[in-house]
């Protein structure tokens, strides 16, 4: 059985038509204090999959509804977007490891006997704190296929910067093409120069790969350098569509070309649908 959370409902039903597998009705609402009230409306089978990710507080909280109301049954949990997986290290005296404190969390809501998926997460060392089996997937194959659509001139992969060089790499590798990353210059206490490191761009179609899009300003801020450095045509590739606030009226001032995104977020940029990763990860553990 397939129970989808609020935030991954549509996800879910992608992943139950592929795999034949029931998808249970659920209700989730709030009541007038705020909180948070689920129900798994169908009769609960012996192995269930859920699938929410955790883009907000309140998600975390209809997460931990579920796995209580499955309780005493095997469950396989899939996190397509992992909440807080940037709060993995102490910064300072004081602070929580968030992504640490909400592992620990959903342990014994878990069991020792469960499954976790992820789906590139942000910082893989968060996967150590579960004490059941936990993997991370890669959607970075099925975003270069789709960018592999685009009919592009002469394409260059590029990162944002140097730590996400690995999903360049293999987003470079599907596509044939080469890749570099955005080397940061700061100039004055305001102007940051971004130049790729080693490659020359001008007259060629520019893929900018990363993990997640928040806020988009430092990518905005790429698209326009890169553009006025000759690059023909710029496009933005990214697994999860976080997109605070006006991020997408930034990226196209910014002047990018087109923004491809995966669903582990329902956006309207999310024309890449992890479904069949999730699906094949869930179908190797039956």
């Amino acid at each position: 059985m397939i129970i989808g959370g609020p935030s991954s409902q549509l996800l879910a039903g992608k992943i139950a038509t592929i795999l034949g597998q029931e998808l249970a009705l659920c209700e989730y609402k709030t009541f007038p204090d705020g909180e948070a009230y689920s129900q798994v409306a169908s009769e609960l089978e012996d192995e269930v999959t859920i699938i929410q990710s955790t883009p907000k507080d309140s998600d975390i909280i209809y997460l931990m509804q579920l796995l209580d109301a499955c309780r005493e049954k095997k469950i396989t949990l899939v996190i397509p977007y992992f909440g807080y997986a940037r709060q993995d290290k102490i910064f300072k005296p004081g602070e929580p490891m968030t992504a640490r404190a909400i592992a620990s969390a959903l342990n014994p809501l878990l069991g020792e006997e469960g499954n976790v998926y992820t789906v590139n997460i942000h910082a893989r060392s968060v996967l150590s704190h579960f004490r059941c089996p936990a993997e991370n997937l890669d959607a970075t194959p099925l975003l270069a296929e789709k960018v592999r659509t685009l009919a592009l001139h002469d394409p260059v992969v590029i990162s944002p910067d140097k730590g996400a060089m690995e999903m360049a790499k293999n987003a470079a590798m599907h596509l044939g093409a080469k890749c570099d990353y955005l080397e940061k210059t700061r100039l004055s206490g305001t102007e940051v120069s971004m130049t790729p490191k080693e490659i020359d761009v001008v007259g060629r179609d520019v893929v900018i790969f990363d993990d997640m899009i928040a806020t988009g300003g430092t990518m905005a801020t790429a698209i326009t350098l890169l553009r006025k450095q000759g690059a023909k045509r710029v496009f933005l590739a990214a697994v999860h569509p976080v997109l605070t606030g006006n991020a997408i009226l930034k990226l196209y001032r910014s002047g990018v070309e087109a923004v491809i995104a995966a669903d582990t977020l329902d956006r309207s940029v999310s024309t890449v649908s992890v479904a069949p990763l999730i699906a094949e990860a869930i179908r190797g553990i039956r």
